[in-house]
């Protein structure tokens, strides 16, 4: 049933680069131009770097001023302290890559990627302070944005800790040399995540472009289906079809979704170490319901705002 799904999916998405090839064609330099211009030099080097430190086994030395507070309240071992901070800093999908990583090298445990997966994978502030502001109505403050995207990560990690069955600080497996990388395996290993990434941004872009041409009467809803889809199209899409707080309120929610682009980055990332995607999608859904929730509460403030 899945493999006959797919198989009409490819045939009508051939159909209709075959139709339209000129909307392919353009859709497809966008996304290369993201990929090119945005994606790799943001994300290419952390992955390099993060490959280095594990090998280097420098975790502990790098997470030292945040380890305390990330075990006490997060309940994390120091690879799994460093998966989470990566995660925020890097952007998609940086922190499911790294969970994946320290999985298949042991350095983490299958319930604790389990429970990582759940609050490590988010966009990052650099994402957020400069394309994400950019496109924000002047009555939208940006701590509003950066409060309703991080924020909800507190109560999703209490209830992925309760699903997972974590009730403490995990501990830290020791790094065994056969796990170790040389800097031109890291190398390597972090140009073909990087290549998958960068083709599914490009079909994906191919994809928002095809929406954009659908005669939908009602460019909110266009917006919407653009912003599930792809992020980045999808916040510029959302900021010029509503405006004030009901934009921003948007533009958070698709910003902690992450599109269904970035679902497919993470999988990509994630697959070889058993972790499931429809679990990673189940709380990328409740962490948009906190959004919303959470941008609602504190619009209600005006002296705040």
């Amino acid at each position: 049933m899945k493999k006959s799904f797919f198989r009409l999916l490819s045939v009508a998405a051939l159909v209709l680069l075959l139709r339209f090839p000129s909307t392919a064609f353009e859709g497809a330099r966008n996304g290369l131009v993201l990929w090119g211009s945005v994606v790799v030099p943001t994300l290419l080097p952390f992955m390099i770097c993060s490959n280095v430190i594990v090998a280097l086994n420098a975790i502990r030395i790098l997470i030292f001023p945040v380890r305390g507070i990330l075990h006490r309240f997060f309940c994390l071992s120091d690879a799994g302290s460093y998966t989470l901070v990566s995660g925020l800093l890097c952007g998609y999908p940086m922190g499911a890559r790294t969970c994946s990583d320290f999985m298949d090298n042991n350095l983490i445990s299958e319930k604790e990627g389990k429970y990582l997966l759940a609050i490590c994978n988010h966009p990052s502030p650099m994402f957020l302070l400069g394309y994400t502001a950019a496109n924000l109505s002047p009555s939208v403050p940006v701590w509003l944005i950066l409060a309703c995207v991080y924020l909800p990560i507190i109560p999703l990690s209490f209830a992925a800790r309760i699903y997972y069955g974590i009730h403490g600080p995990a501990k830290s497996l020791p790094i065994a040399r056969e796990s170790c990388k040389s800097f031109d395996e890291s190398l390597m290993d972090s140009c073909e995540v990087m290549v998958k990434i960068g083709g599914y941004i490009m079909l994906f872009s191919i994809l928002a472009l095809y929406i954009t041409t659908i005669p939908i009467n009602v460019p909110q809803y266009k917006a919407v289906i653009l912003g599930f889809v792809e992020i980045t199209t999808g916040i510029k899409a959302v900021s010029q079809a509503f405006s004030g707080m009901s934009g921003g309120l948007w533009i958070g929610v698709v910003t902690a979704f992450g599109g269904l682009s970035g679902i497919f980055q993470t999988k990509s990332v994630i697959k070889n170490a058993g972790l499931s995607i429809r679990h990673y999608v189940t709380w990328k859904v409740l962490h948009s319901i906190l959004t919303i929730i959470l941008f609602i509460l504190l619009s209600r403030f005006p002296l705040f705002l």
